[in-house]
């Protein structure tokens, strides 16, 4: 049998002659130098590689071997707090330049975990049985479950001490299990059920917690131009949701920025542990300097981990950021392997990729028998941001919750940018009907009221920009002024203030009701013969300052500003 070598070498893809009995999607390495690649299409005896390092000094002749294995992210203790490239190769004492074909294990092959076995040798074990738990290893407990697609009689565990990564811990049947296991990251991992999405996930940004929630196991884009804010309101998400897992993918996105994640959820404190947040977040870091096609695998990556973490029975989330430069790195692979290109150059799968994608998340009941979910957070990047682009608009199709960031917004330094116009989530009446049944009733009306009113002012905005706002009725002056306050007092928040960066749900409820309280009685003062210019000239800035005066859980203080200004409405009457 000849050996397989390369034919012909076309940027990131190579031709391949010779490699007999290879199956589509098998990784491969190329070249003296083991870069891997991925086969992407097989005609007769020639296989189209895609390769995920730099292919610089590959020349014809050089030969190509098989693995006999799709690529598959390496799964254990260990991932929790370290920094990974696309295929989940450890960067951690990677030094400042990469080499092409280096090759450095996802999980830290010496350290060694403190093992407590719980299940008993001599029973029936199943996929998602409890084998055993990793104590203190990290800020959430690890648990050792059984792979799925293994069954049997667990003949053998070992006893309670310190083991590493690769050294036998347990045998079913015939098989023996170590703390690593390797799952392909193009499957999905099975589960026993699929539950209906209906818990919120609280992000601790208000304008998306009141006006556009999201559910735990649901998705969410985040369309956007350049400067209005993506990154930031993506990185706050990541810090303050209350999420047991975060597995943050920069996907093409600058070095300096994922520099700041690295660094921000290094400093700060989870409340839950009060350990670095950074101990139970993963970073996938495929930064735009990196190969490119690295990129096409890191979402990839990035969702197995999300799923492995919710097999233990944790509510993982995925941020992307941003699923544009994943959407370029596909638009070239197909450019390179003569496919016809669709919409902008980009493959006619670009949609069916992206459904498969976003469909991996969800919540569901694990084969342990827990709850647990994956929820996807994904940028898209629009160029010119032009939201009528193939990535947004097929985005927009598969995803439950629209983010809109708005450029004037932006602009203004109205941040976070969430335009109340664009934006929508097909969660809320789902997560309105979770708050009824815990007695939180007026959270739809409240809701509601405020959509009415932003609508309203809108309308009312570029009429009194024709004619003025002086000359408008009394009525439409005091929703303008609404309109200013919502703005102003809830939808607005600092991702710099200490204060203000984190809002608890109970704070977020105050600070809405409190505009919503302010104008109903506008509104009775106007009733009782008050002018719209006395009620404008009143001094509203405590209203506006409450959200960072106040302490994340200030929801009495909060309160107590009604109650301060009441009196000093009152004697405008």
């Amino acid at each position: 049998m000849t050996a397989a070598t390369i034919s012909r070498v076309n940027g990131p893809v190579v031709e391949v002659e010779g490699l007999e009995g290879v199956a589509m999607l098998e990784l491969v390495e190329v070249g003296t130098a083991s870069l891997p690649g991925e086969v992407i299409g097989l005609d007769s005896s020639r296989a189209t590689v895609q390769v995920y390092e730099y292919t610089g000094g590959l020349r014809p002749g050089e030969p190509v071997t098989r693995t006999g294995s799709p690529l598959s992210a390496e799964l254990g203790p260990g991932l929790l707090g370290g920094v990974f490239d696309g295929m989940l190769r450890r960067l951690d004492g990677a030094g400042d330049w990469i080499q092409p074909g280096f090759s450095s294990g996802t999980l830290p092959g010496e350290r060694r975990w403190p093992f407590v076995p719980v299940a008993r040798p001599g029973s029936d074990v199943g996929p998602g049985t409890l084998l055993a738990t990793i104590a203190g290893a990290v800020a959430i407990e690890h648990r050792v479950l059984v792979p799925p697609g293994i069954s049997g009689r667990l003949e053998w565990i070992i006893p309670a001490g310190e083991i590493a990564v690769h050294e036998r811990v347990a045998v079913i049947g015939d098989r023996t299990l170590t703390l690593a296991e390797r799952w392909p990251v193009r499957r999905p991992r099975p589960a026993a059920e699929r539950l209906h999405a209906s818990v919120p996930l609280v992000t601790g940004q208000r304008v998306l917690d009141v006006l556009y929630p999201i559910a735990r196991g649901s998705t969410a884009a985040v369309p956007g131009g350049f400067g209005t804010g993506k990154t930031v309101l993506l990185q706050q998400i990541a810090k303050w949701c209350d999420a047991d897992v975060i597995v943050y993918v920069g996907c093409g996105e600058r070095g300096n920025e994922m520099a700041d994640v690295l660094e921000d959820l290094a400093g700060l404190v989870d409340p839950r542990t009060g350990l670095p947040l950074l101990e139970r977040t993963v970073l996938v870091a495929n930064t735009s300097n990196m190969p490119v096609l690295a990129r096409e695998a890191s979402i990839h990556t990035g969702v197995t981990v999300a799923e492995y973490f919710r097999d233990m029975g944790y509510d993982a989330v995925l941020i992307a950021d941003s699923t544009s430069r994943w959407a370029e790195a596909l638009r070239e692979v197909a450019s390179r392997t003569d496919q016809l290109p669709a919409e902008e150059g980009y493959p006619a799968g670009l949609a069916s990729e992206l459904a498969a994608f976003y469909e991996r998340a969800g919540r569901v009941r694990t084969l342990h028998g827990d709850e647990a979910s994956v929820t996807i957070l994904g940028a898209v990047s629009p160029p010119g941001g032009d939201l009528s682009e193939p990535v947004s608009a097929h985005t927009r199709r598969f995803t439950r919750c629209t983010w809109s960031l708005d450029r004037d917004l932006a602009y203004a330094r109205h941040y976070p940018a969430v335009s109340w116009r664009d934006s929508s989530s097909r969660d809320a009446a789902a997560i309105a009907d979770w708050h009824f049944l815990r007695h939180e009733s007026g959270w739809a009306e409240r809701r509601e009221r405020t959509l009415a009113l932003l609508a309203e002012a809108d309308r009312l905005e570029a009429i009194a920009q024709l004619v003025g706002a002086r000359s408008m009725p009394d009525a439409e002056r005091i929703v303008l002024l609404a309109g200013r306050l919502i703005r102003g007092a809830a939808l607005e928040q600092s991702a710099l203030s200490d204060n203000d960066a984190y809002c608890e749900p109970s704070k977020q409820t105050a600070l809405f009701q409190l505009v919503l309280d302010v104008y109903d009685r506008c509104r009775e003062l106007l009733d009782r013969g008050v002018t719209a210019s006395a009620i404008e000239d009143f001094d509203f800035s405590d209203v506006v300052r409450a959200r960072d005066v106040t302490p994340p859980d200030g929801a009495a203080e909060v309160e107590a500003v009604l109650r301060r200004l009441t009196p000093g409405l009152g004697a405008l009457a």
